[in-house]
């Protein structure tokens, strides 16, 4: 889900930095210093994830595991998912420092979502697998969503393009993302199973 440099229009660069900007510094003027390991644990977690990756047209497909880290993290998420994309732009070229804005707006609004699904409560326990598939499902549905959508208003590829090129990449990296979901809803599930098996309170103390 990483948008390369030199794809985007100024006005959504800044767009996406300054919405990211504001979100991410309040996330930190509220992180205390006794999450601080669990934030950097989360955010190595999404870096070593998120590393592997298909390259496609002007972006990529790879895992994200958002769900997870949205469920432990919650505001926290944009936090973790900051410092990962800065690490993955400076040290392994990944998506870029003017595209930061958006790609953390792009991958972090999902992992907020994920922990409002995750704060819900179900009654039974196969309500409570069904909701956390949707944990892992959900965000990634919505990160393709939020990436097909900028490459749509980005407009044509160039001043000859009709505008077509841009809107196919976005239709391809949405439907490409659908194997993804899937995998990634399966993941989630058995990782909050086990975590909240072996150490609840990763969860469970940021959704009390």
């Amino acid at each position: 889900m990483h948008i390369s440099e030199g794809i985007l229009e100024p006005k959504i660069l800044i767009a996406g930095a300054v919405v990211s900007a504001v979100v991410t510094i309040y996330a930190l003027k509220n992180l205390k210093s006794e999450d601080i390991s669990k934030v950097s644990a989360f955010s190595a977690l999404f870096f070593v994830a998120s590393s592997v990756y298909i390259p496609m047209g002007p972006s990529s497909v790879h895992l994200i595991l958002s769900g997870i880290v949205g469920a432990a993290l919650g505001i926290q998420a944009f936090t973790a998912i900051f410092v990962a994309l800065l690490l993955q732009g400076l040290l392994l070229g990944y998506g870029g420092m003017t595209t930061l804005g958006v790609n953390l707006f792009d991958l972090a609004t999902p992992a907020l979502i994920a922990s409002w699904l995750f704060g819900l409560r179900a009654r039974k326990e196969w309500q409570k697998n069904i909701l956390w598939l949707a944990v892992g499902f959900v965000p990634v549905a919505a990160g393709a969503v939020l990436l097909s959508s900028v490459l749509a208003f980005n407009g044509a590829i160039s001043p000859n393009d009709s505008g077509n090129g841009f809107f196919i990449s976005a239709a391809a990296a949405l439907f490409a993302h659908v194997p993804v979901m899937v995998v990634e809803g399966v993941i989630t599930l058995f990782a909050l199973r086990f975590i909240e098996k072996v150490k609840p309170e990763i969860l469970y103390k940021n959704n009390s």
